[in-house]
């Protein structure tokens, strides 16, 4: 699976979506509204499902399955991110007009980011199997933080990239509207809001250390972990507008990923001696964030009760 014009023709159709999503649908800068985040959310959803049964129908069910098991391992993960968004937008005073576009180019780098990401894993993967076992220790590891770590207040803008390049680069004393770079004279300057773009694309690869490690723990396929990964990430823009003023209702989501994380880390190091099915794989995935998005919710309502 994933010959060379797969991968090209994949390619060709997410370079369109997004020319069309940013050249045309969302061309000039504006306040998403709630019902626009929720159409477009269901529009990317609907497109990765449509895609998941496409593998299912031509590459077989094992492959079907592994699609939306890592779709919603990594649907499930860029929720997550999306508190970070939030505290770094509040954190830099972005306006919700631009939030869209940093978001936008954000997404973008990402998509180069996580392909090259995946790509250097499934080389590894092919000539050292033994790596397969460092993922799941990592995970392991990943997933005892996110449960067991105290809840810190995030600081965006102590982080060292950030301050390197607030330093070393020349940059405007306030935003300049939506731009990233502005001429001033014979000076070419960088704005706030490109260094706030810097910060959204550290955090995403951050994430992707979590995420792309635990789909590799699903399918060895780097085709289906490259889609499910671009396909959750396309639609992470919209759901961020459509989710931004419910987080609350998610506060045991990251108690569900770090079990989601624990599980497949213990699964991967387990594979020579327990062999776990892939649906097996998605029904206890589901069921884990489930039973967390169940929690918060109760919890959510206890509160407002009381």
């Amino acid at each position: 699976m994933g010959t060379p014009w797969l991968w090209l023709e994949f390619n060709l159709f997410v370079l369109l979506a997004v020319a069309l999503d940013l050249g045309i649908f969302h061309r000039q800068a504006h306040k998403i509204r709630l019902w626009e985040a929720a159409i477009w959310s269901l529009t990317w959803v609907a497109l990765a499902v449509v895609f998941g049964l496409g593998v299912w129908h031509w590459f077989g069910e094992q492959r079907g399955l592994e699609f939306f098991t890592g779709y919603l391992i990594e649907k499930s993960l860029s929720v997550d991110n999306l508190f970070i968004f939030l505290v770094i937008f509040r954190t830099f005073q972005v306006e919700p007009r631009y939030q869209r576009r940093v978001l936008a180019w954000g997404i973008l780098g990402a998509l180069v980011m996580r392909g090259a990401m995946i790509a250097a894993g499934a080389a590894l993967l092919e000539r050292f199997s033994w790596v397969l076992y460092l993922f799941g220790v990592f995970l392991l590891y990943a997933g005892a933080h996110m449960l067991l770590a105290k809840v810190k207040e995030a600081h965006p803008e102590q982080n060292a990239i950030f301050q390197f390049a607030s330093r070393h680069l020349a940059v405007t004393k306030g935003y300049r509207g939506g731009r990233f770079f502005v001429r001033e004279g014979r000076q070419r300057l960088v704005t706030p809001l490109f260094l706030v773009l810097l910060v959204v694309e550290i955090t995403d690869v951050a994430f992707a250390l979590d995420s792309i490690p635990a789909i590799f723990g699903i399918t060895r396929s780097a085709f289906i972990v490259y889609t499910s990964n671009v396909f959750a990430i396309l639609g992470l823009r919209a759901m961020y507008f459509l989710l931004a003023g419910m987080l609350d209702y998610f506060r045991y989501l990251s108690v569900g990923l770090g079990l989601v994380l624990l599980f497949i880390g213990g699964k991967m190091i387990a594979e020579p001696w327990l062999h776990i099915p892939v649906y097996a794989s998605l029904l206890v995935v589901a069921v884990i964030l489930a039973l967390a998005l169940g929690a918060s919710l109760i919890l959510r309502r206890a509160k407002k009760a009381d």
